[in-house]
């Protein structure tokens, strides 16, 4: 049988090129589930319509760059065999700051389906200097036969622009197998411990955000004035991080600069080394979508104490996987944490839990099995 061909675009940041953050990683994740669902994935496009200071000649001249850049692809589709050509079109992370100038010309002029993950609206950008790319996001949103919500969060301003049935949930999802510990907890926490002069019979939290102004700071500043709480206690921390805010951040941890360990900018392949020795995942999310990390820390054996706050509920299950609290509450972090601190057996119990939740929910075969059932029926509507 032929194999579909889709045309995959992120318009935020292309999914292979420059630093591995977020948001490519869950570009690259969702071509690799494509793959896997039976598809043939082509990137179509590199063009970053990111624009987020609010310049509105800036934006025009990246609505024309898109313009011609969908005129290039469709003349060099038409140009190919019917059986060549992509028989849908797929946008990853579409909003008001990054909006699809490509996707929807395209797809009108081969009469294919257009499908969006990860999109948001914001009516309260309906305003200068957005009001040219929030209209346009919103309606390259409401031409899309299907929207694929990976938050929960995003879905009732989704609603305001297409009928509820046109909006499908994807959990999040990460390779497992690639987060899977190697090595025992023991042997990991001889190694670190030796390195980072860490005791290995207290308990270890560990967090991972990149220290910038904005959000990324907000839940430094919230972590560390939970764990100012619970000096009493026998804890350490290792922070997984680096970036411009990172002196700020170590001000925010100099109380306590004795149980904290900066690890640094960590690569990809080694956080698993460092998240499989330790006993406690802690990090606020401050207003954050739904973090890859969290699926990361469970998957590699360690329970969760995070705030109920956007997506994150999405990715741990309150009392089973972790504990969440109530946004930015640092009295309530810190009883959590002491919670679990204090008890072994229901941390294990957590710990267990939410690795075989991330096995069953949130990795990459499950998500291809979902993308399978959503997008074949868009195929063979249009054959």
């Amino acid at each position: 049988m032929e194999r579909r061909r889709i045309a995959f675009y992120a318009p935020l940041k292309a999914p292979d090129r420059g630093s591995l953050s977020g948001d490519r990683r869950i570009g690259q994740l969702l071509m690799r589930a494509l793959l896997e669902a039976g598809y043939d994935v082509e990137l179509a496009a590199r063009l970053r319509s990111r624009e987020s200071k609010g310049d509105v000649a800036r934006q025009q001249r990246l609505r024309s760059a898109g313009e011609r850049w969908a005129e290039r692809l469709i003349r060099r589709y038409l140009r190919r065999p019917a059986v060549a050509r992509p028989a849908l079109w797929f946008t990853y992370h579409l909003y008001y700051k990054a909006p699809d100038w490509i996707g929807p010309a395209v797809t009108r002029a081969l009469a294919i389906p257009y499908v969006v993950a990860e999109a948001s609206h914001a009516p309260k950008r309906d305003r200068e200097p957005w009001r040219m790319v929030h209209r346009a996001a919103a309606e390259a949103i409401g031409e899309a036969d299907i929207i694929i919500a990976l938050n929960s969060d995003d879905v009732g301003c989704l609603e305001q622009l297409v009928p509820a049935h046109r909006i499908a949930k994807l959990a999040p999802f990460i390779d497992i197998d690639a987060y899977r510990p190697r090595h025992t907890k023991e042997a990991l926490r001889a190694r670190l411990g030796g390195a980072l002069g860490l005791h290995a019979a207290r308990p270890w939290l560990v967090c991972v955000g990149m220290m910038r102004a904005g959000d990324k700071f907000a839940s430094y500043r919230v972590l560390a004035a939970a764990l100012l709480r619970l000096l009493g206690l026998d804890w350490q921390l290792l922070i997984i991080g680096d970036g411009p805010c990172r002196e700020a951040v170590e001000d925010l941890f100099a109380p306590m600069a004795e149980r904290v360990r900066f690890v640094g900018k960590v690569e990809p392949e080694s956080v698993v080394q460092v998240l499989g020795a330790c006993d406690l995942y802690v990090w606020p999310a401050v207003n954050e979508a739904f973090g890859l990390a969290f699926l990361e820390a469970q998957t590699a054996g360690l329970p969760v104490v995070s705030c109920q706050t956007r997506g994150v509920p999405d990715v741990v299950a309150n009392g089973e996987t972790g504990l969440l609290i109530p946004p930015d509450d640092a009295r309530a972090l810190a009883l959590a944490v002491e919670e679990l601190l204090k008890n072994d057996a229901k941390r294990m119990q957590m710990a267990a839990a939410g690795a075989h939740r991330c096995q069953r929910l949130h990795g990459i075969a499950p998500a291809a099995r979902r993308l399978k059932t959503l997008l074949d029926p868009l195929f063979r509507r249009r054959d």
